[in-house]
């Protein structure tokens, strides 16, 4: 298996790992959204004997603080086919997608998601670090990474996320 960046391609393959992964077309119509308004800081897929088994895409939100904006990327979604669940690729494309961020120059992550599997990456309870979610979610599935070192140090504040997450 290979992690690469999306490709025009891919497309409708990455549409249908999602809707088989969701079970539902929330998250493909929001990957679809993201992808014509140029919302996206990376896209990856795992690929396996020329077949996609994984997605995973990063966007950009802001974290409003009290004296200013900072920009940050959200992972949403995370796709995997469930015939390949527990082999690894999630943990592939996180471990890639947290790469390139890094290198678009990033310094913090947010992802809304299962508190037990993302903490192994070093997502954190987002309240505990003083970061809130501008969406009506459980405040335990919405976790924050330091993507730099200290990032969230004397910051705080509502992350903000673009219209197309509305419907997710």
């Amino acid at each position: 298996m290979h992690i690469v960046s999306e490709r025009p391609d891919y497309v409708p393959a990455v549409r249908q790992v999602i809707l088989d992964a969701f079970g539902r077309p929330n998250e493909a119509d929001l990957v679809d959204c993201l992808r014509s308004e140029g919302k996206v800081v990376s896209s990856l897929v795992a690929v396996q004997d020329e077949e996609i088994v994984g997605h995973i895409l990063f966007s950009p939100v802001k974290l409003e603080m009290p004296h200013g904006e900072l920009p940050l990327v959200a992972l949403a979604p995370l796709s995997v086919r469930p015939d390949r669940r527990r082999e690894g690729v999630g943990s592939q494309l996180i471990y890639y997608g947290i790469q390139a961020c890094r290198k678009e120059g990033y310094e913090l992550c947010v992802v809304i998601g299962d508190n037990v599997y993302y903490p192994r990456f070093g997502f954190v309870p987002a309240i505990l670090a003083g970061v809130e979610c501008g969406l009506p979610v459980p405040l335990e599935a919405f976790m924050v990474m330091e993507l730099t070192p200290g990032a969230l140090s004397g910051r705080s504040g509502i992350v903000r996320y673009p219209p197309a997450f509305d419907g997710v």
